[in-house]
């Protein structure tokens, strides 16, 4: 029998018991619905950390220097907690063997913050802020323009004046209704004068990224985001291209390395990372996540696979005359075979389909209720129509193989 025919005869069939067909696909639409749904929500969130949290925190081709890692898996042992403690910061002195071993094309800015800083006007209730001590280059790095306003000068920058450039959750609070350029902003019992409002940086989780103001690296608010004194967080270094990047990195590590007199065999003191090594642990957890994903839904699968067994069985017991007459006209057993797995899997491949759609339906309506967000992955789409064809496939195979080994004689009696 032609598969264009064969697959007909299927339409026809679910067409014509429509109960029993919706019995047959609800398993597979049900594990195929679920592992849509999954998929959706870790591949969402997988584009969400790349590109909304770590994205935003560390940029394209930028790595940071740092004394330990700013991201930290949740498996953290103690004894690394306490390594970490121990290790020396970085301080204002290892900036210039820093950038000495950066190319030319390559941007830099020192960075502290801090983020229990608390800011007040003289007439608004105080709000705590993350605070930035950094250099103007910081926005170049970060691709952070302003709204109104400007980021600090050369020269502000190079005075610590007191100045600062807020974000727009800072706006709001204290400047809901009046332009914020040019009035006071109070930090440490100082007043700062905002000069600019940087563009929106999101939000992640329900988080806002919005909730800072960023001053120069030598103002005075480096007594409150560094209380030590001399100390830099980190050096941010952003390259053309993540070559350039790679090899800068293996540049300032043996600079550091050099700086901290680390003999051949003893371990980095300090950090390089990059978005890539600050999302190494979120790629464990979406391992993890993506394997429960496939799993628990496989069980839906299975069970749907019995279902479509048992019903095909069903219809082979009820369809028995109509085997017979085929197989008295001239119906091969491939023929009765062919045809019975063309159903089971038009069928297995229509609860795919309507698991698809179903599945696409909930991890955007989770999205829209909870702060997880969700992305629909296409070879999510293609393995669950392959596991939906492959499905009937298999759970066809026993009915069919029985349908085509019945005797017509004996089918032909059947009533």
């Amino acid at each position: 029998m032609p598969l264009f025919e064969a697959v007909l005869l299927a339409l026809q069939t679910i067409r014509t018991q429509k109960l029993k067909s919706f019995f047959t696909m609800l398993g597979v639409c049900i594990g195929v619905t679920f592992l849509i749904a999954v998929v959706s929500i870790v591949e969402g969130m997988s584009q969400y950390m790349e590109n909304d949290l770590v994205g935003k925190l560390i940029a394209v081709n930028t790595f940071e220097v740092r004394s330990r890692p700013n991201f930290t898996p949740g498996n953290t042992s103690e004894e690394t907690w306490r390594e970490y403690q121990r290790r020396p910061r970085i301080m204002e002195q290892d900036i210039a063997p820093i950038v000495a071993a950066l190319p030319a094309e390559a941007l830099w800015a020192p960075m502290s913050s801090d983020g229990n800083i608390a800011a007040t006007t003289l007439t608004g209730r105080p709000k705590a802020v993350q605070a930035y001590n950094t250099t103007r280059t910081y926005f170049e790095i970060k691709k952070m323009g302003v709204t109104s306003g400007r980021v600090f000068s050369p020269q502000e920058d190079a005075t610590g004046s007191l100045v600062v450039v807020i974000g727009k959750d800072v706006k709001d609070h204290f400047f809901e209704n009046v332009d914020p350029i040019g009035r006071e902003l109070r930090l440490g019992n100082l007043p700062y004068t905002v000069i600019g409002v940087a563009e929106s940086q999101g939000s992640a989780f329900g988080q806002s990224f919005d909730k800072f103001i960023v001053a120069p690296f030598s103002s005075p608010l480096r007594r409150l985001t560094n209380r030590q004194r001399g100390v830099v967080d980190a050096v941010m270094v952003k390259s053309p291209t993540e070559a350039i990047m790679n090899a800068s990195m293996a540049d300032v590590g043996e600079v550091m390395r050099s700086v901290r007199k680390l003999r051949p065999g003893q371990k980095d003191n300090f950090v390089l990372e990059t978005s890539s090594s600050a999302l190494s642990f979120f790629a464990k957890i979406k391992q993890y996540m993506l394997l429960a994903g496939v799993v628990l839904p496989a069980i839906g699968l299975i069970v749907g696979a019995i279902v479509i067994m048992n019903i095909m069985l069903v219809a082979v017991a009820e369809r028995t005359r109509e085997i017979g007459v085929r197989k008295s006209l001239g119906a091969r057993r491939r023929d009765i075979m062919a045809q019975f797995l063309v159903e089971s899997t038009t069928l297995s491949i229509f609860g795919a389909g309507i698991g698809v759609a179903l599945g696409a339906a909930l991890a955007k309506i989770i999205a829209a209720v909870s702060p997880l967000p969700a992305s629909v992955a296409l070879w999510s789409v293609i393995v669950a129509v392959l596991v939906g064809a492959g499905v009937g496939i298999i759970a066809g195979v026993y009915p069919a193989s029985r349908a085509s080994r019945l005797d017509p004689v004996v089918a032909l009696r059947s009533e």
